[in-house]
């Protein structure tokens, strides 16, 4: 087109993200004439065109060039036949032409985040499986503080502390965050420690090994508009002032590249584009739609009256006069009372958030029941439940605590004495449960993702612009929900986006929403293969089953009825009111009225130095002196002495850590303590000292080991064992080791338990990938053969001609070190099953239940196992290891391939497990471990057939324990029972 002469022509840039539509307009000296910068609220062609409205009353009607660019804008600049631009390449061409001597860019959306390496090659990494460290993540972390965003970075501008927080999911990281808020947790802390968990998730998650160079510009909205994030990318990567790149339009730089790009494109006025972008409709059809969930009001009326059936008495508080029992429910993201009579009745209710301070919540509830009650009504008793459970019985002296399974099957029992099956769906976790001979059985919570909770139809219902309750009722009678499939919240907007763009309504949206719900907590939680495997009298519980379209899509799902009381949204509290009424106290120490007129507390955090697990702890002190401390492992920052029960995971971790170097004519030898070293450090331990080398080991690992090789791991979905050994390698060098060895072992040492003997490609294969990834590791001597130690006389040939190479060591020093390692290893072996029998005569003699905790060798890492095993000890359990007593069993076939030598151990220690009354066994899985998606099936499968309990904990670089801790008094609940019977 041929350009008009004299006349302003202005350059147009639209970048139209995920939740965000932004708009530059320069004119022909590139000075920006006008800058946009608003949230869309998925109304993306409305809000681009009210923005352009309001440049149209800058600019005069000038005549224009545009180019549109960001995740959203592709379907806008198609639909409106304008031109379009890779984000990438405007970014670059924006960058390049402001800061030209820039090596990365680092740039954080509302569901993105990306960076892009300028150096060699232009490279764009994006976040791909996930939606933590965004925009979005942030927003959602603000609004469980109870505060605005801008609160938020204000609060983490002042924080004493940072607590590992991860950043994996959008929604899931409450889990690790509510812990620390329930247990009286400073906000100010919380908050920065949000923003560490973005700058961690960025790091780990998409640099993935490449080096992110001297200069490093930051773009996007929160980089631009929070201070605190901005600290924390700059003290994490040291950069200073001079290499760390705030632009001043860094919010818009992405429509400012574009906008600088538009040279040669064709020109339009500036009315022609915004009736193009605002008549731009996409063609609407429905893409395999779902049945609905109801087809007429009178099927809803009758389901409702179903469901309303099963509604505990109501008795007026101010006229009632008598004995009462009070029930609480501290729950992650909401806190529950419930006050019932001798009748079961209830006399009062709460439900609301816990807005970040649940000790506030409960006092205020407190106050208001005693002046209801006035000298009419005694509470007998009191209960609390929950993740703050802990917190709220020592802060209110409340009389019980029990765990929340136990709370949701009392409730339960109540409703349907038949039940064999309760779900529990929250704001962000979801408990199952199976009932078996009256007690809770086997237990399934979801681990690394809340897709199937509350909060994921909340957070879709705010970004849509409506309150959930409203977003909820509209999906009840659309004839065509949308089939979203069961995924992730950040794959789960792009199928929303696409469906939208297909032409579906809001309506249909939240319908399909609902089903996602269930399909989520069916297939990915509790992953049935049918409705027989949950149950036949199932009872549904939880503030997210009393949206009755997800009700009707569970119900829908399995083909059958199921019950859901009324409150099925106080149904822990009021499980917790019902068990408080059972114990028949005479007296309750719940405070009274006049104690809480005086009530105090406050809550400091601080680091525990008494061993080397350097808990973060909570100090509450409340009134009158008391305190509690929150998030130790063991009793002793509480003034006690550890428990020291027999601890098989602790007696090899210090025996390993005992293997120190003797000095020798040969030099040292560096060895990272982790992965198959905790198989096989006895071995070369044994084997390097006799060849004259002084075998130093990497430091225990820890956050800060972690830290250190961070930016080397190139895949964020490996193991936490496996990303620790980058840190442990990073740690030897910065030592001083020049030399460093670490084999490659495909086979481990052949058990005769399996059908093969293999290592895990993790373990077997990792000393190449560290080579590959390390650059430090071109200053040192990186040692890291093939060798195989299930045959002896093999490995003793190609170790003699190995070290003859390397370092000049004659063929019979090697072979006579290689017999002094075999002897080490078996004698450990021979150790390890001496002191299981050992502790277990103990546990025998003085009446302890034991434990099997059984995983990898290198899960009894404290930084790994994250003091799992000490918490199971201070429990009353002794606690052995599969690997002292996997031998104590015949080989025998499996329903799948059983080549792996750490799965051998697991499914042997299983089936002895099972011939044992006073044994359970509980497995530890990595995040991440792909063989454990075999593994944790077949070991329900032997235990669940041999009578015995399954319990699963997932285990990554967060140290949260509360899921941890509801398993395991889970497990000792549902034995103490199963022993009644």
């Amino acid at each position: 087109m041929t350009e008009p002469v004299n006349i302003s022509i202005v350059k147009i840039g639209i970048d139209i993200g995920s939740t965000t539509v932004k708009v530059i307009v320069l004119d022909e000296t590139d000075t920006i004439l006008y800058r946009a910068y608003e949230r869309h609220f998925s109304k993306v062609r409305e809000k681009t065109g009210e923005l352009l409205k309001r440049a149209a009353n800058v600019l005069d009607e000038r005549k224009a060039r545009i180019l549109i660019t960001g995740s959203a804008g592709l379907g806008v600049a198609k639909s409106a036949e304008l031109p379009f631009i890779q984000e990438v390449f405007a970014t670059a061409k924006a960058v390049k032409t402001y800061f030209p001597k820039t090596d990365s860019v680092i740039e954080l959306g509302g569901e993105d985040a990306k960076i892009i390496f300028f150096k060699g090659s232009l490279e764009e990494r994006m976040n791909g499986s996930c939606a933590g460290g965004t925009g979005a993540f942030i927003d959602q972390m603000a609004t469980l503080l109870n505060v605005t965003v801008e609160e938020l970075d204000e609060l983490s501008q002042h924080f004493e502390k940072i607590y590992p927080i991860a950043s994996r999911c959008g929604v899931f990281a409450k889990t690790d965050i509510q812990p620390i808020l329930n247990q009286g947790g400073r906000k100010e802390d919380v908050a920065a420690s949000i923003y560490q968990a973005v700058v961690d998730q960025t790091i780990a998650g998409l640099t993935q090994g490449r080096s992110l160079g001297e200069t490093v510009v930051f773009l996007g909205g929160p980089l631009y508009y929070f201070k605190g994030l901005r600290t924390r990318f700059t003290e994490t990567l040291h950069l200073d002032e001079n290499h760390a790149v705030f632009p001043e339009n860094g919010d818009c730089f992405a429509a400012l590249g574009a906008a600088l790009s538009t040279d040669g494109y064709d020109i339009f006025e500036l009315s022609d584009i915004q009736k193009r972008i605002e008549e731009s409709v996409d063609d609407t059809t429905h893409t395999n739609p779902m049945p609905p969930l109801f087809t007429t009001q009178e099927e809803y009326d009758v389901f409702v009256r179903r469901h309303n059936s099963n509604e505990p008495p109501k008795t007026d508080i101010t006229r009632y006069s008598g004995d009462a029992w009070l029930g609480v429910d501290a729950g992650s993201t909401t806190t529950k009372l419930v006050l019932i009579d001798e009748n079961c009745g209830i006399l009062y209710s709460y439900y609301g958030s816990n807005q970040g301070n649940p000790v506030g919540i409960v006092l205020a509830e407190l106050k208001k029941i005693y002046g209801l009650a006035e000298d009419r009504i005694k509470i007998r008793g009191s209960a609390v439940t929950g993740y703050g459970e802990d917190l709220i019985r020592n802060a209110f002296d409340m009389d019980i605590g029990l765990v929340e399974t136990i709370a949701h099957y009392r409730a339960a029992r109540h409703f349907n004495p038949d039940v064999d099956f309760i779900i529990d769906i929250g704001g962000q976790d979801m408990k199952c449960f199976k009932i078996r001979n009256g007690a809770v059985d086997s237990i399934f919570l979801n681990e690394a993702c809340s897709s199937g909770c509350g909060s994921f139809i909340e957070t879709f219902a705010r970004a849509l612009g409506y309150e959930i309750e409203e977003f909820s009722r509209l999906g009840l009678f659309v004839q065509h929900p949308v089939n979203l499939g069961s995924r992730c919240t950040v794959f789960m907007n792009s199928s929303v986006k696409q469906s939208q763009r297909d032409g579906a309504t809001v309506a249909e949206i939240s319908a399909g929403l609902s089903i996602s719900i269930v399909k989520n907590a069916v297939y990915k939680v509790i992953r049935a293969a049918s409705a027989d495997d949950l149950g036949k009298h199932i009872v549904v519980q939880g503030g997210t089953f009393k949206n009755d379209a997800v009700l009707r899509s569970f119900e829908q799902e399995l083909e059958r009825e199921v019950t859901r009381p009324v409150i099925a949204g106080i149904s822990g509290a009021y499980g917790a009111a019902l068990f408080a009424k059972d114990a028949e106290l005479k007296n309750s120490a719940l405070l009274t009225r006049e104690q809480l007129e005086s009530f105090t507390h406050k809550a400091r955090p601080i680091t525990c130095g008494l061993c080397t697990n350097h808990c973060s702890l909570t100090v509450n002190t409340f009134d009158n002196g008391r305190r509690f401390v929150s998030g130790n492992r063991c009793s002793r920052p509480l003034g006690k002495q550890k428990t020291d029960l027999p601890n098989l995971a602790k007696w090899k971790y210090d025996k390993l850590r005992s293997l120190t170097g003797v000095p020798g004519p040969r030099g040292k030898i560096g060895i990272p303590f982790g992965l198959n070293m905790f198989e096989n450090l006895a071995f070369w331990h044994a084997f390097f000292t006799k060849l004259g080398f002084e075998v130093i080991l990497s430091p225990e690992s820890s956050r800060a080991v972690y830290r250190l090789g961070q930016h080397t791991i190139p895949s964020d979905t490996v193991c936490y064992p496996a990303k620790l050994m980058h840190g442990h390698v990073i740690s030897l060098i910065n030592d001083g080791v020049d030399t460093i060895f670490y084999p490659c072992l495909p086979y481990n040492f052949d058990e005769g338990a399996g059908d093969n003997h293999f290592n895990c490609p993790v373990v077997a294969y990792y000393p190449e990938l560290l080579a590959a990834n390390i650059s430090e590791l071109a200053n040192v001597r990186f040692l890291d053969p093939y060798f195989g130690l299930h045959r002896p006389k093999d490995f003793a040939k190609r170790a003699a001609a190995y070290f003859k190479k390397e370092f000049g060591i004659p063929e019979r020093e090697t072979r006579a070190a290689a017999l002094a390692a075999y002897e080490a290893y078996e004698k450990y072996k021979d150790e390890i099953r001496a002191k299981g029998e050992e502790y277990i005569r103990f546990a025998r003699v003085n009446g302890h239940k034991i434990l099997v905790m059984a995983g990898r060798p290198y899960h009894i890492d404290p930084e790994i196992g994250h003091g799992i095993d000490e918490l199971a000890v201070s429990y009353g359990f002794v606690l052995i290891s599969e690997d002292s007593i996997s031998h104590l069993v015949e080989k025998q076939p499996r329903k799948v391939l059983n080549q792996w030598t750490y799965q051998s151990r697991l499914y042997s220690a299983a089936r002895y497990v099972c011939t044992q009354a006073d044994m359970e066994l509980i497995q530890l899985v990595s995040f991440g471990c792909g063989i454990d998606a075999i593994t944790t099936d077949e070991t329900r499968d032997i235990l669940e057939a041999g009578g015995k309990l399954y319990t699963q904990i997932k285990i990554d670089e967060i140290t949260n324990l509360g899921a941890v801790k509801i398993r395991l008094r889970s497990l000792i609940a549902a034995v103490e029972a199963r022993e009644r019977k």
